[in-house]
């Protein structure tokens, strides 16, 4: 049992890892610069937010198979749920001004092109709430103490992404 115990360290520590990488591409690198804020161009944040989503969405994959299956494997569940919690705190972060670069109606690049809607910066109180409060819901499936109580934590979480994206992302 003490070795499962290290088990979600490795797993925030990767998640802390990613999150540490694009903040330090977007953040600590340009203090190395000297302050230099356009060494980070709008494309890099894009670019350090896709790979953050990313990985949110493959962690959240193996939560959605549990609940679709009925399947519970509460321990592995919340190591996934775990790093989406982590990660979900410092996606908000990567939405700086300068990368509002939605455009309508324009051919787009899935890696380099931003989904965002301009909405996010409109609203951005809103969208750092749904962050932070879907964190918290993946905190508690990570937490969960039974598979009944992992699968409402998880539901809860796939709502919470689904309406975060119906609100702040677009597909056109």
């Amino acid at each position: 049992m003490k070795q499962f115990a290290l088990r979600p360290r490795f797993w925030i520590a990767g998640a802390m890892s990613i999150a540490l990488f694009a903040v330090g591409t977007l953040g600590i690198g340009s203090v190395a610069l000297g302050q230099d804020q356009s060494a980070a161009t709008a494309k890099d944040v894009i670019f350090a937010r896709k790979l953050l989503m990313g990985h949110i969405g493959e962690n959240m994959d193996d939560l959605d198979i549990m609940v679709e299956t009925n399947k519970f494997d509460v321990p592995h569940g919340a190591m996934h749920a775990d790093v989406i919690s982590v990660l979900l705190l410092s996606f908000p972060h990567l939405f700086p001004p300068a990368s509002n670069e939605w455009k309508p109606g324009v051919d787009k690049d899935p890696g380099t092109d931003t989904f965002a809607s301009p909405d996010i910066w409109t609203r951005y109180a809103d969208f750092y709430k749904r962050n932070a409060d879907a964190s918290k819901t993946a905190y508690n499936a990570s937490r969960a103490r039974n598979a009944e109580e992992f699968k409402k934590y998880a539901i809860e979480l796939r709502a919470a992404c689904d309406g975060c994206h119906a609100a702040y992302q677009k597909k056109d």
